[in-house]
């Protein structure tokens, strides 16, 4: 192709994309509206692990005795930043018809950081139960350092506390980070009790609705999900997602579905399993073992 038929080619479409900008209000918000920016999200969420997870994620040697320091001065930083992309957020939500959104914004991050003491004491009891639980686990170290399930667990406490303060867009930035990172699909507005633990990760899926208790450990692969979607919107802020009681283990591959759906306290769910009824406290349920099949190997002549 020639250089004019190039540019040619180039003016078009060019042309044709931004007649689309102007017929789509999704694509034409108007340039004095900017929505939060993923890049600074993320940097939010690193940023925050430094602090809860000290010396571990730092390039910085960390001394405790110069602690408060530490905190205090990243703190700082990281408050202006959660606080800008905030305001971002409800001002974009708000079609720039906000004048409260600069004090909404403030008044989030001011309660958003009296939490994080709680969301740190939560994280290492998610650790204890990681530790606890995992008998290939060498320390509790390790675990800070290299477990996908944690860190997705992290993301989504900090997510939560945005989600319940109805922050638009920056949880789902923030889970859905931690989804590609990890393939553990936690939606921010899942309720999830003490001593959590999600051993291997990937492909567990916690839908929006959940509610689980205190000492529950999925494995691989678990779906807590919704029966159907197909009512779309409709659907919206109802419980479509089931509930999981105190001490439960749901082995890899089950799926469990429904807002009505209640697995009692000190169940276990067999690998495979597909629920969409309550479960007693205190049940084993298993799938039966198909049949194997196995053929003796031909010998060689």
């Amino acid at each position: 192709m020639s250089k004019s038929k190039e540019s040619q080619m180039i003016k078009s479409v060019a042309k044709s994309i931004t007649d689309n900008y102007k017929k789509s209000e999704l694509l034409n918000k108007g340039q004095n509206l900017h929505l939060p920016s993923r890049d600074a999200v993320i940097e939010i969420i690193r940023d925050l692990r430094k602090i809860i997870f000290p010396g571990y994620f730092d390039d910085m040697e960390f001394y405790s005795d110069l602690s408060e320091y530490y905190a205090g001065n990243n703190l700082i930083v990281i408050y202006e930043k959660l606080k800008k992309q905030i305001e971002l957020a409800l001002l974009y939500e708000n079609n720039d018809d906000c004048p409260f959104c600069a004090s909404r914004a403030e008044e989030i991050s001011t309660d958003f950081f009296a939490q994080l003491p709680a969301i740190q004491e939560l994280l290492l009891k998610d650790v204890q139960a990681a530790y606890d639980g995992d008998p290939a686990a060498k320390s509790k170290e390790e675990i800070i350092f290299s477990y996908p399930g944690l860190f997705a667990v992290y993301v989504y406490r900090i997510a939560h506390v945005l989600y319940k303060a109805e922050v638009p867009f920056i949880p789902r930035i923030m889970t859905e980070y931690a989804h590609g990172r990890t393939g553990v699909d936690i939606n921010s507005g899942a309720e999830i009790g003490e001593y959590f633990f999600i051993d291997h990760g990937t492909g567990v899926v916690v839908g929006e609705t959940t509610n689980i208790g205190n000492y529950v450990k999925l494995y691989q692969g678990v779906t807590l999900g919704a029966l159907s979607t197909r009512s779309g919107q409709q659907l919206s802020g109802k419980k479509r997602h089931p509930t999981i009681e105190n001490n439960v283990t749901i082995y890899s591959g089950a799926s469990i579905l429904g807002g009505e759906t209640v697995i009692g306290e000190g169940s276990v769910i067999g690998g495979n399993s597909f629920i969409t009824q309550s479960i007693p406290a205190f049940t084993k349920v298993s799938c039966k073992s198909p049949e194997l099949i196995m053929k003796n190997p031909k010998s060689v002549e």
